[in-house]
């Protein structure tokens, strides 16, 4: 997936792009808003800061709409009400507030992407996915292990189906939080850790999600294969 990230302060930039690689995305980085939809072909997502040195954020993100439908997130140290029905009614698709956690940034990308059917984003669209002796059956949410069917609540299934779309890669917490439940809350952590446990339970298989300590989880068996 590739980013345009429209950001003038240099920190901000520095510290977000090495993130965003390490959630499998590339980035164009423009400090300035002009020249902004010259760089839109080959795009999925662009990252849009309101602040901009040479023209505001806000006719950005209208010019970008005036030419294409690429999904556009407004990242912006403004936060007030009126600021966020603006950019939302200028064209943007979602609206994130600075400081912002990484992960919770990522899901919204995601979400965005989906909503808008972009491929990029796409996890398994349907079909089977098998990860060795389970079977994750995307079209009417079965699960089946060594042939015998597994009963998953939905968002047990939710959790695990997302964990193979990422063939492997971690999913952080927040994004697992965000993209199942559509929200986060205090107790977020320790329910997803509930569904994970019931989840290894169920299955049989207490290495089938690994934990990365302090960031969320994985797959521990290998990347998974369409059939």
């Amino acid at each position: 997936m590739h980013i345009l990230l429209v950001e003038d302060d240099d920190r901000v930039a520095a510290a977000l792009r090495p993130a965003l690689h390490r959630h499998g995305m590339t980035t164009t980085r423009l400090a300035q808003g002009r020249g902004a939809v010259d760089h839109l072909p080959g795009v999925d997502v662009v990252l849009l800061d309101l602040g901009l040195p040479d023209v505001d954020g806000v006719d950005v993100c209208r010019a970008i709409r005036q030419v294409s439908d690429v999904p556009v997130i407004v990242v912006s140290a403004r936060g007030e009400v009126d600021d966020r029905i603006l950019g939302l009614h200028s064209g943007a698709d979602d609206y994130l507030v600075k400081p912002y956690d990484i992960g919770e940034l990522v899901a919204r990308v995601h979400a965005v992407c989906r909503r808008r059917g972009t491929p990029a984003a796409a996890g398994p669209a349907g079909g089977e996915v098998v990860l060795d002796r389970v079977r994750i059956d995307l079209d009417r949410h079965v699960v089946t292990v060594d042939d015998a069917e597994v009963a998953l609540t939905r968002k047990e299934f939710q959790v695990l189906a997302l964990l193979a779309a990422a063939g492997g890669t971690v999913c952080t917490r927040s994004r697992i939080v965000a993209e199942v439940w559509g929200r986060s809350w205090p107790g977020a952590n320790r329910t997803l850790d509930v569904h994970v446990a019931t989840l290894r339970t169920k299955l049989g298989r207490a290495d089938l999600v690994q934990t990365v300590r302090g960031v969320g989880y994985r797959l521990g068996v290998p990347a998974p294969t369409a059939e």
